[in-house]
């Protein structure tokens, strides 16, 4: 695309030729193609155009090349001087269609496909412009968040710079620029919320001069709505459409369905099933799934509004008596709604249960204080009690690889890597780091990455990479916060979680009447997956995990 940009920016020829911006689209050139080759010999700097017959149906500008793959060719000049000679061959009638003639020139490039929303686009009255989309930056990504803009309007971009900062649904990614340009326009600023993936959030230009014109512009929302009809759907029979309503007694576990007027209405099942038992009329609700498909918190936010309208009406209850209550509504954040979604999935679909164990941690404090002296001394960071755990966890899960393992329906998947997640709490949410291969890393290693990771944590810089990949996850609350026990709900797609509680001294009774003793235990709860790890199984994993949490120096082999 590069190549391309270079030759319209330094050519009005080919920027103004009818021929090649039939209808006033400049897409001319979307792929470069190895296997193409110039219709003259390589050393002739003369330019051309190659004809390929266009699909009929297709829209102006797309062409259909010989190997069936839909596109338009470009190769460049060896020379920069056949800018200035270009020549128009002939458009003969070829298979019955009409022809459309695509650039050429004497070199190849390796082929690249631009993003949707990215294609070079002239509305009337604006010059060439560039609609730059929301990019979808993770697997579960269907709207995003624009923290901060770091390029402000009129300012030049170059390839690999950051334009701005997007709040993606488990961190904060930056996004870099894909071609030369100007940042004409900013169409949603910084704090800007809920933008669906694929929705126009900037608008960029080839020539410093064109930004002015922009200054007003606001995005047509016709692309958008017609890229869902794209596919062809087969719309089902008017018949069967309209049987509820004409009826003469509707079930009222069924509601009639108002269809649109050229479209069906999209649902997963899950909320056709939710809306059918709440007698709820699908036509009625907007969806917020992909390409505006109604899923199940559509549904549940439509029944709240409703409850919310019906407790409106109801009588009001005098406040005097009743007392008023002060309160403060708090958006969800990115990451709130996706740990809320995960959270309850897992609860809904995994079938948990809990295995405790007290461990004696004398031996894991004093050989903390005899590593912690060394650090110092050497000028490291201090290791905490949360490094031993965290490498006590990866050793048992070496030892007992059944619990390094995930549930699919089809087969159990075990891990050869121990990826440990740890938990970490900021003010933004709950965030869990991933500590790769802790099995084989040392304490001081594991140390300084959890310190790392939970830095970015909290400073909302995490990348896909520092949370994605994770076989087990470790929560400590002991340390930090002083609770005793507790249960942690598993982490998806893993199998196991460990809940870490806080060290206590205990009175340990001796051989005699009146001997006795003291020592610090700390309690440890498995929470498992019975679909992947047996009772059996999960008490052999703590087995492992409360011998190298009490004889430590077994972890330094």
């Amino acid at each position: 695309m590069t190549y391309a940009s270079h030759i319209f920016r330094h050519s009005k020829k080919f920027r103004n030729a009818p021929t090649l911006l039939r209808q006033d689209h400049a897409i001319l050139v979307r792929w470069f193609a190895n296997d193409t080759r110039s219709s003259v010999d390589l050393g002739d700097d003369i330019l051309k155009f190659r004809r390929f017959g266009c699909v009929p149906g297709e829209r102006d500008g797309v062409c259909k090349s010989s190997s069936g793959c839909t596109s338009s060719t470009a190769i460049y000049s060896q020379s920069h001087r056949a800018i200035n000679h270009a020549m128009i061959s002939s458009i003969e009638k070829r298979e019955g269609n009409a022809p459309m003639a695509c650039l050429v020139f004497n070199r190849s490039f390796s082929c690249t496909q631009l993003l949707p929303r990215r294609n070079i686009s002239t509305d009337a009255g604006l010059p060439s412009h560039q609609e730059i989309g929301m990019p979808s930056l993770s697997p579960t990504m269907t709207e995003g968040n624009i923290a901060r803009w770091l390029k402000k309007e009129g300012e030049k971009i170059s390839p690999g710079e950051v334009l701005c900062e997007v709040e993606t649904d488990k961190a904060t990614v930056e996004m870099e620029c894909m071609e030369e340009g100007y940042l004409a326009k900013i169409i949603h600023g910084d704090g800007a919320k809920e933008i669906k993936v694929g929705e126009v959030i900037a608008i960029t230009v080839e020539e410093q001069e064109d930004v002015a014109k922009f200054k007003d512009y606001k995005p047509s929302t016709e692309g958008a709505a017609a890229a869902p009809k794209s596919p062809p759907v087969s719309s089902p029979p008017k018949e069967i459409v309209e049987e509820p309503a004409s009826s003469p007694e509707p079930k009222p576990s069924k509601p009639p369905a108002v269809p649109a007027a050229d479209s069906r209405i999209f649902a997963s099942p899950l909320a056709r099933k939710l809306a059918e038992d709440h007698n709820v009329s699908l036509s009625s609700i907007k969806g917020t799934g992909p390409d505006g498909r109604i899923v199940k918190a559509d549904i549940e936010d439509y029944l709240a509004s409703r409850g919310k309208e019906v407790s409106a009406g109801a009588p009001k209850v005098d406040v005097t008596t009743a007392g008023a209550l002060d309160y403060a509504d708090i958006p969800h954040s990115q990451i709130r709604k996706v740990t809320a979604s995960r959270l309850l999935l897992s609860k809904q679909t995994i079938p948990h249960y809990y295995l405790t164990v007290d461990t004696c941690v004398d031996k894991l404090m004093e050989l903390r204080g005899q590593l912690n002296s060394l650090q110092e001394a050497s000028g490291g960071k201090r290791i905490s009690v949360n490094d031993l755990v965290i490498k006590a966890a990866a050793l048992a899960l070496r030892k007992v690889p059944q619990c390094n393992s995930s549930w699919t329906n089809d087969y159990i998947r075990q891990y050869h890597n121990v990826n440990i997640n740890v938990a970490v709490q900021t003010d933004n949410g709950l965030y869990v780091p991933v500590i790769r291969d802790a099995d084989k890393k040392g304490l001081s290693k594991i140390g300084e990455e959890v310190k790392h990771l939970a830095q970015k944590a909290k400073d909302n810089s995490l990348k896909p990479e520092d949370y994605e990949g994770g076989t087990f996850t470790v929560s400590n609350l002991g340390g930090p916060f002083g609770i005793k026990q507790f249960c942690a709900i598993i982490n998806p797609p893993q199998s196991g979680i460990l809940a870490v509680g806080s060290a206590e001294k205990r009175v340990i009774p001796g051989s005699g009447p009146d001997q006795f003793k003291f020592a610090s235990y700390m309690a440890t709860t498995l929470s498992c997956d019975h679909r992947v790890i047996d009772g059996a199984i999960g008490a052999e994993w703590l087995k492992a995990f409360k011998g190298y949490i009490e004889n430590p120096e077994s972890m330094l082999l």
